[in-house]
């Protein structure tokens, strides 16, 4: 095959998606190391896949960072020895101080610049409970599989469900109906710092 042939061919295109077969990738490389034209093809088809990727690319909601580093340092703690631990079910009459074994711990604090900082208490399919920050806000979300519960610990925050705005404080119990777009805006000049709990449909 030829260098004019090969580039026409489509091989380079699944060679810089990695759907080559084993045996054209090795003829791909070989030719891209005597050929310039073979290696100047290839660049310029990664560089537009690149940017075909960036145009098209989906901002990810603001709260996915947050929770899946809250995810990694909850895996480390377990790996390097702490117990799993169970806190309570939360309902409409929780306390803050339920929690104060997890709340008065030294690494359950936020670093205070994130704007969403969690460090999750306990984990399994069926309920996650976490101590969140909230600087400002956490945008607007939808839940179909599973039950989301809040106690405000800190600060004050309004939980607006569809269009319905709820003023919270600490010590307030709050759970957000399944299918209903919600979102969180802090009202007051600290972080709201809440304990949330997110239990399987």
């Amino acid at each position: 095959m030829t260098s004019k042939e090969l580039i026409e061919s489509g091989i380079l295109e699944q060679y810089v998606l990695g759907n080559a077969s084993p045996k054209e990738m090795e003829e791909v490389e070989r030719l891209a190391i005597s050929d310039p034209s073979i290696r100047k093809e290839i660049d310029l088809i990664s560089e537009t896949f690149e940017n075909l990727a960036f145009k098209n690319a989906i901002e990810p909601p603001a709260v996915i960072k947050p929770f899946l580093m809250a995810l990694l340092n909850y895996m480390e703690r377990m790996t390097n020895g702490e117990k799993v631990s169970a806190p309570p079910i939360l309902n409409k009459n929780s306390k803050v101080s339920d929690f104060d074994e997890w709340l008065n711990r030294d690494d359950m604090v936020s670093p205070g610049n994130e704007d969403v900082f969690a460090r999750i208490i306990n984990y399994s399919p069926e309920v996650t409970t976490a101590i969140v920050w909230i600087k400002e806000y956490a945008p607007q979300e939808v839940h179909d599989n599973e039950h989301e519960r809040f106690l405000i610990v800190e600060g004050t925050c309004d939980i607006i469900v569809d269009e319905e705005v709820n003023h919270l404080s600490p010590g307030d119990y709050f759970a957000i109906p399944l299918f209903k777009n919600h979102m969180v805006k802090v009202t007051s000049s600290i972080p709201c710092k809440v304990i949330l709990q997110r239990v399987a449909a």
